[in-house]
C-alpha cells in the first residue's frame, strides 16, 4: 500500500472512535488509509474491526508513512509521554489536538514550528451532530484548515476561533452543553411525574419535547427568542411557567452563573 498519505489517529476511545467512524462512514475516507495507535486492546480490536490499520505501539508504524494529518486523541495526562514518538511528521502532517485543556505551546515544545490545531468536540459527535470550537496556529495554513475542516466535519459543525483562549470559553458552552441539557430533560421528567404522567409518558415526552425544540431551533430562521414568544400566548399556560423561570435567580441568571464556573475549572484544569 502507498504509504504516502493517508491520517494517523492517536488514541481510538470515544472520541477518537466517533471520529473514525465519521471518517469511514460520512467523509469517504477509506478506512485502510486510516492508522490507529491504540494500547488497548479492546479499543484496538473495535477499529480494526471497522477496516482501519492499527498499532500497538507508534513504533509499529512504517517508516514510509507520510501521513497528512495526525490527530491526537489521548488523555491529557499522557500527551508527554507520547507526543514524541510523532514528532517526525513535523513540518509535514497538520496535528489536530482534542485533549482537552492542553494548549497548543505545549505541542510545540515538542514538535517545533509546524501546523498544529487545537479542538474541542462535543458528545454529540458520537452521532454526527457535534459542535467542534477549533483554533489553528501561525502555522497553519489555509489549505490545512479546510483540511481539518473536512476531516472534524465528518462529526459536526466545525467553528474556528480567533483566540486560543476561547477554546476554554467554548467547553463552558458546548462541550459541557449537552450536560445542561441532559439535567433539564431530568427536570423535565420529575416535573411530568409531579403532575401525574406515568413515568415512561414522562420520560417520552421530556427528552422528546427538547429534541423537537432543539431541531426547529435549528432549522427556523427566527431567533430562540422569537419561537419562545411564539408559543406564549399572553397569560396562557407557556407564560404562567415562564414568570417561575423568569423569577429570581432566573433561569437565566443560573445558566451564566453555570457556564461561568464551567470556564473557571476550564482554566484551572488547563495543563502549561
Amino acid at each position: 500500500m502507498d504509504q504516502s498519505d493517508g491520517i494517523v489517529l492517536v488514541g481510538c476511545g470515544n472520541m477518537g472512535f466517533a471520529l473514525l467512524e465519521g471518517w469511514i462512514g460520512r467523509a469517504g475516507i477509506a478506512a485502510d488509509r486510516i492508522h490507529v495507535i491504540e494500547p488497548v486492546d479492546q479499543l484496538r480490536n473495535r477499529a480494526a474491526a471497522a477496516g482501519a490499520t492499527v498499532y500497538a505501539d507508534a513504533g509499529d508504524l512504517p517508516q514510509a508513512l507520510r501521513p497528512r494529518a495526525v490527530i491526537v486523541a489521548v488523555k491529557p495526562q499522557v500527551i508527554g509521554a507520547v507526543l514524541g514518538a510523532y514528532s517526525r511528521f513535523s513540518g509535514k502532517a497538520v496535528f489536530i489536538s482534542i485533549a482537552a485543556g492542553v494548549p497548543i505551546a505545549r505541542f510545540e515544545a515538542t514538535l517545533g514550528e509546524t501546523a498544529i490545531v487545537r479542538a474541542m468536540p462535543n458528545m454529540p459527535a458520537s452521532i454526527g451532530l457535534g459542535v467542534i470550537a477549533a483554533f489553528a496556529n501561525v502555522h497553519t495554513g489555509e489549505g490545512q484548515m479546510a483540511e481539518v475542516t473536512g476531516l472534524l466535519g465528518a462529526v459536526g459543525n466545525v467553528h474556528w476561533l480567533k483566540e486560543e483562549t476561547l477554546v476554554d470559553a467554548a467547553t463552558a458552552i458546548s462541550g459541557s452543553g449537552p450536560a445542561y441539557l441532559f439535567h433539564f430533560m431530568e427536570c423535565l421528567e420529575e416535573a411530568a411525574i409531579a403532575v401525574g404522567l406515568p413515568a415512561a409518558t414522562a420520560q417520552a415526552l421530556a427528552s422528546q419535547t427538547v429534541c423537537g425544540a432543539a431541531a426547529l431551533a435549528s432549522a427556523s430562521a427566527f431567533s430562540p427568542a422569537d419561537l419562545r414568544r411564539q408559543v406564549t400566548s399572553p397569560n396562557g399556560t407557556t407564560a404562567a411557567a415562564l414568570d417561575i423561570f423568569t423569577a429570581e435567580p432566573s433561569l437565566g441568571d443560573l445558566v451564566k452563573r453555570a457556564a461561568a464556573a464551567a470556564h473557571r475549572r476550564a482554566l484551572e484544569l488547563a495543563v502549561g
